[in-house]
C-alpha cells in the first residue's frame, strides 16, 4: 500500500473565519462609492449654474445677439448637470437620467426667472410743448423753448441738466424769471434720456458724443455765443464744452458741479450720496435690486454693454433708475430723513448715466485749456452738498474768471432747499 500524507479534516468550527471581514471591506468601499457619486452630482448642482454663466460671459464677449447668449447657456447647463450625473451615476441608468432631469428642470427655472422681462412702470412725465432736433451727430434730442419777453439778448441761455440721464421736468421758475430778462431760454434731454432717443449701442455714450451734441445745438439755434446753465454732471459737461469751444460761451452758472477731471479724483473720495441713505431707504434700494435678472445683466454689463443692452433694455431699467433716485433723493439734501416734494417726473436714462459715467475716466484734462479761458464764471455749491468740498474748490481755482458762491442749508439740490437765494444770485450775475 502506498503511502500517503494524512491530512486531519477540519471540522467548520476549527475553519477560521474570514467572510466578517470580507463583508466590512465591501461595506466600506460601497459606502465610498456611494459618497463619491453624491460629490459628482452636487458637484453638477454647483458647477452647472457656473458653467451657464462662464458660457454666457464669454460668448458676450463676441457677440451681443441674445440668441446666441441663450443657447450658450443652455448647453453649458445640458452638459454641465448631465456629465457628473452620468459620471457618479453610470450603472444606474434610470436614477441619473431622473436626477439630471430634476437638475436640469431647477437650472432651467432659473435661467428663465432671467429672461423674464422686469415690470416696473416708468413715470409720467408733466405734458409740455417739445420740439425735437434731429442733428448731424446722429442724435435726436428733445428741448423745450422759453422765448424771451420783448427784444431777446444775442446770448440764449442753454440749460444742461443732471446724471449724467437725469433731465428735468420741464421750466422752472429760474427759467421764467430769465426769460423775463431778455434771455432765449433752452432746455434739452441730453442723449439716451428724457424724451430724447437712445442708441442700440450704448458704448455710444461718451462725453465726446455729448459734448459734440451740445456744439450742434448751438449751430443749430444760430447763436454765436450761449449762456450755459450747468448742475452737477451738467456743470461737467458745460466746463468740458468751454474746454472745446472757449469762443462760444458768452458765461457759465455751475450748480454743485459733478468733478472737473474723474481721472484726478480715483484715489480720493468724490462723496457718495449713497453713504448718505437711511437703513429705511437703504432696504428699499436692495430690495428693488434683488433680482435674478439684474444679476445677469450685471455680468454682461462687465463683458459686452451691447448683450447686456440686448438683455435688459432702456424700457426695462429706465424705470427701475426712476425709483432709485427717487428713493436717494433725500440723501442729496441737508436733512436725508425728510421726503422730498416735485420731484421732476421725467425718465432718466441709464444707460447714459452707467456708460458716460465710465468714459469720463478715460477723456483728456480740459483743465490745462480751462486755465486760459477768461469766461465769467459763477460755481454755486450747498454747505451740506454730500459732494466733496475741494470739487467746486477746484473750479473756482482753475478758471481764472470765476466766482465761488456757498448756500447756506442747501445740499446738492440748491434750487429746491433755497429757491430764492438760488434765483436771486444767477440772475444778478446774468445781469452784470
Amino acid at each position: 500500500m502506498a503511502l500517503r500524507p494524512q491530512h486531519r479534516r477540519m471540522t467548520t468550527t476549527q475553519l477560521p473565519s474570514r467572510a466578517p471581514q470580507i463583508t466590512d471591506r465591501r461595506r466600506a468601499a460601497r459606502s465610498v462609492r456611494l459618497l463619491g457619486r453624491a460629490l459628482l452630482v452636487l458637484l453638477g448642482v454647483l458647477l452647472a449654474p457656473v458653467a451657464a454663466i462662464a458660457a454666457v460671459w464669454a460668448t458676450a464677449s463676441v457677440t451681443a445677439e441674445l440668441a446666441l447668449l441663450a443657447a450658450a447657456g443652455v448647453a453649458a447647463l445640458v452638459v454641465g448637470c448631465a456629465l457628473p450625473v452620468y459620471a457618479g451615476l453610470r450603472r444606474r441608468t434610470a436614477t441619473a437620467l431622473v436626477t439630471a432631469a430634476v437638475l436640469l428642470l431647477t437650472s432651467a427655472t432659473a435661467f428663465l426667472t432671467v429672461l423674464q422681462p422686469l415690470d416696473e412702470q416708468p413715470p409720467h412725465p408733466r405734458s409740455r410743448p417739445t420740439g425735437y432736433w434731429s442733428l448731424p451727430t446722429g442724435s435726436r434730442l428733445a428741448y423745450t423753448l422759453q422765448h424771451a419777453q420783448g427784444r431777446p439778448r444775442e446770448t440764449p441761455v442753454i440749460v444742461l441738466h443732471g446724471g449724467p440721464g437725469t433731465p428735468g421736468d420741464g421750466p422752472d421758475p429760474l427759467e421764467r424769471l430769465l426769460t423775463g430778462q431778455g434771455y432765449d431760454v433752452y432746455s434739452y434731454d441730453q442723449l439716451g434720456s428724457g424724451r430724447s432717443g437712445r442708441l442700440a449701442d450704448p458704448s455710444g455714450y461718451t462725453v465726446a458724443r455729448q459734448v459734440a451734441d451740445l456744439e450742434a445745438v448751438r449751430a443749430r439755434i444760430g447763436a454765436r455765443r450761449v449762456v450755459l446753465l450747468g448742475a452737477s454732471w451738467g456743470a461737467t459737461l458745460a466746463a468740458e464744452y468751454l474746454a472745446a469751444h472757449p469762443g462760444r460761451v458768452a458765461r457759465m452758472v455751475l450748480t454743485s458741479p459733478g468733478v472737473l477731471w474723474a481721472p484726478a479724483w480715483k484715489d480720493r473720495s468724490e462723496g457718495d450720496i449713497w453713504d448718505r441713505l437711511t437703513p429705511e431707504q437703504q432696504q428699499e434700494i436692495d430690495a428693488l435690486e434683488d433680482h435674478p435678472r439684474l444679476a445677469a445683466w450685471s455680468l454682461l454689463m462687465a463683458a459686452n454693454p451691447r448683450a447686456a443692452h440686448a438683455l435688459v433694455p432702456d424700457s426695462e431699467l429706465d424705470p427701475i433708475f426712476a425709483e432709485l433716485l427717487d428713493i436717494a433723493a433725500p440723501a442729496a439734501t441737508c436733512h436725508p430723513d425728510r421726503p422730498l416734494r416735485d420731484l421732476p417726473a421725467s425718465v432718466p436714462g441709464f444707460y447714459a448715466n452707467q456708460l458716460t459715467g465710465e468714459d469720463q475716466l478715460t477723456v483728456p484734462d480740459p483743465r490745462p485749456a480751462l486755465r486760459r479761458t477768461r469766461v465769467p464764471v459763477l460755481v454755486l455749491r450747498g454747505a451740506c452738498d454730500y459732494k466733496n468740498p475741494g470739487i467746486a474748490r477746484e473750479y473756482d481755482e482753475v478758471l481764472p474768471n470765476a466766482t465761488l458762491v456757498t448756500v447756506a442749508g442747501a445740499g446738492h439740490l440748491i434750487d429746491m432747499e433755497q429757491p430764492e437765494v438760488y434765483r436771486r444770485t444767477v440772475t444778478r450775475f446774468l445781469d452784470r
